[in-house]
């Protein structure tokens, strides 16, 4: 039987899609004239072009490593490198944004035409967010972060226009490709989750003012990297372990080993997701613009939270395009109780 959309957490029989629900949600912005509506538009597109490579990645030869390595001497997946090529085009056609920075790029990329110059919005992204999870068919994502221009409309970007704290962004979310394909994102009006109908190639409003649960049972964490980990997380691990019924403990340990499909997990669950710094990455190893950010801009605006152990992600002052940090995310009382073990176990 073939699931209807209709059956989702829409009003009577009607269904909202996407572009009616930012058209209807465009007066809510009056200083954007229709520009912020056009870049969510694009995301729109670009989402269903991956969904359609990643559903059919073994048959079109873009599965496995790509040969070649990032900024961050990581090596690149072919999807990688596909992602990132799809949604640099598709914003350079579309010419609503003045430049984009993505986390498989050295630097950022100035849209140098007329329009582009004149363009109010820059854009930040990790293309494809988990893409080693390709191979064996598990969920991946892709995450963006949207931040009105401060240098001179008319000029081109500069550095300082992507270097600014998340809380100015003006919309960030995520694209998870699972057992459906859902976008999700703010403008900081809450959360919002849409779920693609490829039958009828539509995002449908599905998830309308998504709330996280203040506290949940689900902790993520690659538990594997158990002795690098600072003293504080070691003891939060431990606490999340331990046996009490007055917080329904022990939790449960999830850990997918893609961002956007933990955060999502425990969007819809509670629970809380950490990547601490550790041996390897002394500041972690997320990067604070393309996954910090959107990431915690999201988890804020559905009621979470989201610090890098001692402080609030969204109040960070970045100093370089791939600055790395640690994400502690997730339900609130759980992120609290993490910073509360982070002080007191502090290291000096």
């Amino acid at each position: 039987m073939a699931y209807n959309l209709r059956n989702l957490n829409l009003k009577g029989n009607s269904m909202k899609t996407l572009s009616e629900f930012i058209v209807e949600r465009q007066a809510e912005y009056p200083n954007a004239k229709g520009e912020l509506s056009g870049i969510l538009s694009s995301i729109r597109l670009l989402a269903k072009i991956i969904h359609r490579d990643i559903n059919k990645a073994g048959l079109v030869n873009i599965l496995g490593l790509s040969g070649v390595e990032n900024v961050q001497g990581e090596s690149q997946m072919k999807l990688d490198l596909f992602a990132h090529n799809t949604m640099k085009a598709t914003l350079m056609a579309h010419e609503e944004v003045a430049g984009f920075a993505s986390e498989e790029e050295e630097s950022f990329i100035a849209f140098d035409t007329e329009r582009g110059r004149n363009a109010k919005y820059v854009i930040l992204t990790d293309p494809l967010d988990g893409s080693s999870n390709i191979d064996v068919n598990v969920s991946v994502g892709t995450i963006f972060s949207i931040y009105r221009r401060i240098s001179p409309i008319g000029t081109p970007v500069t550095m300082e226009d992507f270097l600014q704290p998340g809380n100015k962004q003006v919309a960030a979310g995520y694209i998870v490709y699972g057992s459906s394909t859902m976008l999700v994102y703010t403008t900081g009006n809450g959360v919002n989750g849409f779920t693609y109908d490829p039958s009828i190639g539509t995002f449908c409003l599905s998830h309308e003012n998504m709330k996280m649960p203040k506290t949940g049972r689900i902790y993520s964490i690659n538990e594997g990297q158990y002795l690098k980990f600072p003293q504080g997380v070691k003891k939060y691990i431990k606490y999340c372990q331990e046996e009490d019924k007055a917080t329904q403990r022990p939790y449960a340990s999830r850990y997918i080993g893609s961002l956007v499909a933990d955060f999502h997990r425990n969007l819809l669950k509670g629970g809380i997701y950490i990547y601490p710094s550790a041996t390897n990455y002394p500041k972690g190893k997320l990067r604070l613009l393309y996954e910090g950010n959107p990431m915690a801009f999201l988890a804020e605006q559905a009621g979470g939270l989201a610090t890098d152990g001692y402080r609030r992600i969204l109040d960070i002052e970045p100093k370089e395009l791939h600055e790395r940090v640690p994400l502690f995310v997730g339900s609130e009382e759980m992120v609290r109780k993490a910073e509360e073990m982070m002080r007191e176990f502090k290291e000096d």
